[in-house]
């Protein structure tokens, strides 16, 4: 037919046995006993819309190759050092080039860090295995067919800043239309000012106590616990007047008319710093480049980089998949500050009380310092830690990992593809939290969720088919020293709440907890392990059996994309 269906009419003469006890006479055949049975059917052959989120591990190992052993890889990783880049700015879909990004007002132009990738690495098999799934969908669909793209990148956390934000701001704590301003993080503030240093800069043998007292000079900057911004310090001049008598003045009992020694000292004062956990306000940490530094006294500045904590965080090893918490829930918006998501901000996380070696921290208890302090006993700065001559080392050795902003689902042409996952900012570097990506794979595929809109059913169409393609190098590899989509676990406690043994387990659960949401939406998942056999974990999170796969080489892994693009773009028969 003119849309695409097949019709079709069969008829045929049927005996009954009921019609020929009674002697009924077929009218067109004379038969005795029969009927004519007339059968209208129709079929349509069609391709459904095809809605795919690709959830992407972009961890340190993915530098590694694809048929490298784990302890191999993770000597690499460890030696390899880190290369430094500048993130790229927004480029929209359709560009011929460019990140093709969605990022928030802090991220373009600032600085990040990577595993350099070793020739034929992971990343690089993934980048290809992406292009050729796309190229296979694209040759296997029918004109007319809607195909829609969305790429979770992930590490411990995930950068949906952006998508947040264009959805509503007020889904953000200390976003627009909500009353609330600040987010609690492990950090420090000033608590006291301490002495630097207490000089005499004059001495006067024989003056009145009222030129003495004029000697004086007040706090400099007044406003207290504030310091001058060039040098992180305040100052203030004192006089001490050595005469007697009953007059007014700093010290001694003179009358001030009686010429008596007077000593002026310069005072240096510096911040004694309070290290536990902190409202910062987040206001315009949400949307201006950059803002001054709650955590620093030197006109430092720093800007949101786009990637989120979680909202209040429920721990367990165990979910109903019909009755999950909020933090699990892919279809809950926010409405209040504990269903709300928080900006992550590493310039302002301290870890404190840290021993180092395998004791890790020992207490989360307050601490003090008087100004910095390189004491990691007392205060760790994870951004600015420089450990030797390495600076920034924490960042570079992946404990806070920011990485490419999420792609809300749209429609990608091959060049969008292409340029998304050959950006400058989709690199290796940070650890495995399988939960935190396919949280978010769900919550942006959901057709009943918070991003519902972006997988509709296109105009005059059935509701599209809906995938997730999940790919990892590794199984899930946590730590309570990480600053990550859950803040410091070992001072947050939102996973494991204080059970550290129970860590990955707890992490477990919520990686399957989010595949069983997935699965319950009518979401199909396909798990794809690359250099490893798929774990006992990603076998469960496939719809079924054939839809986990494994893959030690390159070449190979772009074969199990092609078949899952296949099986993806299969023809259906609709009745």
């Amino acid at each position: 037919t003119s849309n695409n269906r097949v019709a079709g009419t069969a008829s045929v003469v049927v005996p009954m046995t009921l019609t020929r006890l009674f002697n009924i006479i077929h009218p067109a055949t004379g038969v005795p006993g029969s009927q004519t049975i007339n059968v209208t059917c129709e079929a349509r052959y069609d391709i459904a819309d095809t809605d795919i989120i690709f959830v992407l591990d972009t961890t340190g190992s993915m530098a590694c190759l694809p048929s490298e052993s784990n302890s191999a890889c993770t000597t690499y990783v460890n030696n390899a050092g880190t290369t430094a880049y500048t993130r790229p700015a927004d480029s929209a879909l359709g560009a011929g080039t460019g990140s093709v990004n969605a990022s928030v007002a802090g991220y373009p132009g600032s600085g990040g860090y990577f595993v350099p990738e070793k020739a034929g690495s992971r990343i690089a098999a993934l980048r290809t295995a992406v292009v050729s799934f796309y190229n296979t969908m694209a040759a296997n669909v029918q004109p007319g067919t809607n195909v829609r793209y969305g790429f979770v990148p992930y590490t411990s956390i995930v950068n949906a800043g952006r998508a947040i934000m264009d959805v509503n701001p007020s889904f953000m704590v200390g976003g627009a239309f909500n009353t609330t301003s600040t987010v609690t993080y492990q950090s420090r503030r000033v608590v006291a000012d301490y002495v630097v240093s207490n000089t005499v800069v004059a001495t006067y043998p024989s003056v009145s106590r009222d030129t003495c007292d004029g000697y004086a000079q007040p706090r400099d900057p007044a406003t207290p616990l504030t310091y001058n911004t060039t040098t992180g310090q305040a100052t203030q001049r004192t006089s001490t007047w050595a005469g007697n008598g009953n007059g007014n003045g700093n010290n001694g009992n003179g009358n001030g008319n009686q010429p008596a020694a007077c000593t002026v000292n310069q005072i240096v004062y510096g911040p004694q710093w309070r290290y536990e956990p902190v409202a910062h306000d987040v206001r315009n940490f949400l949307t201006a480049a950059s803002v001054d530094d709650p955590v620093r006294v030197d006109a430092s500045t720093n800007g949101w980089q786009g990637c989120i904590e979680e909202r209040d965080t429920t721990a367990s090893t165990s979910f109903n998949v019909n009755s999950l918490p909020g933090d699990l829930d892919p279809d809950l918006a926010p409405t209040t500050d504990a269903t709300r998501w928080r900006p992550a901000w590493p310039q302002v996380i301290f870890g404190r009380n840290w021993y180092g070696g395998t004791y890790g921290y020992t207490s989360t208890g307050a601490t003090t310092s008087n100004g910095d302090t390189t004491d990691v006993r007392i205060a760790i700065d994870y951004y600015r830690y420089t450990n030797g001559t390495t600076t920034e080392s924490l960042i570079r050795g992946g404990w806070f990992s920011c990485g490419k902003p999420v792609r809300r689902l749209s429609t990608m042409s091959l060049t969008d593809v292409t340029n998304y996952v050959n950006a400058t900012d989709f690199r290796p570097i940070g650890g495995t939290y399988h939960d935190v990506g396919m949280i978010w794979g769900t919550r942006l595929l959901s057709p009943t969720g918070p991003f519902a809109a972006d997988t509709a059913a296109w105009p005059g169409r059935n509701p599209p088919n809906r995938v997730i393609v999940f790919l990892t190098d590794g199984a899930m590899a946590p730590n309570t020293s990480i600053y990550g989509q859950y803040g410091v676990e070992y001072f947050d406690r939102r996973v494991t709440g204080g059970t550290f043994a129970n860590q990955t387990a707890n992490h477990n659960a919520r990686f399957l907890a989010a595949c069983n949401a997935a699965k319950a939406r009518n979401i199909s998942i396909w798990t794809v392990a690359l250099g490893l056999a798929a774990t006992t974990e990603l076998q469960q999170c496939a719809s079924n059996a054939s839809q986990s796969l494994s893959s030690t080489s390159g070449s190979d892994l772009n074969t199990q994309f092609q078949t899952i693009a296949l099986r993806v773009a299969r023809l259906r028969v609709s009745q």
